[in-house]
């Protein structure tokens, strides 16, 4: 019995495709091939991976709070995060080296997919007197980093058991090497960029 239910499973996530990753497969892949010139399909620019970050100074004076976070994040990817420390000893802000001030999750696959597309259809739309993102956070490589002042326009979090909004920035790596191609593979997926003026 436990051998069928195990199958079923599998069938289950087999057949599961995230909405996003069809949308890029029909309509974003040949209309990318069709604007650059790109005549193999394993060519056409992907995208590769998103890193979740959330950054914590106040960590240092209180460590609860970067447990929150990381707990929250990990609620908010689906998998688990990672502390991050510092790198070096910064004596303006008190941080010594190896302290703990922050956390982050790399997602890839179909948890990549599926934030993506929550972030996109749900969370940038909660947010107040939104007019769409910066174009000029592209990296000169292809990817785009946003930042996100307020995690709470993601509706997956409790609002009664987090005590304080926590930022975060979203960094959503291409392999395109160009932010020309990079800013049309993710306007393909309905990333909302602001007009240029």
């Amino acid at each position: 019995m436990a051998k069928e239910s195990k199958k079923t499973r599998g069938a289950e996530k087999a057949s599961y495709a995230p909405r996003l990753r069809e949308l890029y497969r029909t309509e974003v892949v040949p209309n990318l091939q069709k604007e650059f010139g790109i005549d193999n399909v394993m060519a056409v620019p992907r995208i590769e991976k998103i890193v979740l970050n959330v950054g914590l100074g106040e960590a240092t004076q209180n460590i609860k709070l970067l447990d929150d976070a990381a707990e929250e994040l990990t609620h908010l990817a689906g998998q688990r995060a990672t502390i991050t420390r510092a790198r070096k000893s910064i004596a303006a802000f008190k941080v010594r080296e190896g302290m703990p001030i922050g956390c982050r999750v790399t997602l890839r696959g179909v948890r990549m997919w599926d934030f993506l597309d929550r972030l996109i259809s749900i969370a940038l739309p909660r947010v107040r007197d939104f007019r769409g993102i910066q174009t000029r956070s592209f990296d000169g490589r292809g990817n785009f980093t946003m930042g996100i002042p307020d995690h709470l326009i993601f509706p997956d979090l409790d609002y009664n058991k987090i005590d304080k909004p926590k930022g975060m920035n979203v960094t959503i790596v291409t392999s395109a090497e160009r932010d020309d191609v990079a800013l049309h593979l993710l306007r393909g997926m309905g990333m909302p960029f602001r007009k240029a003026s």
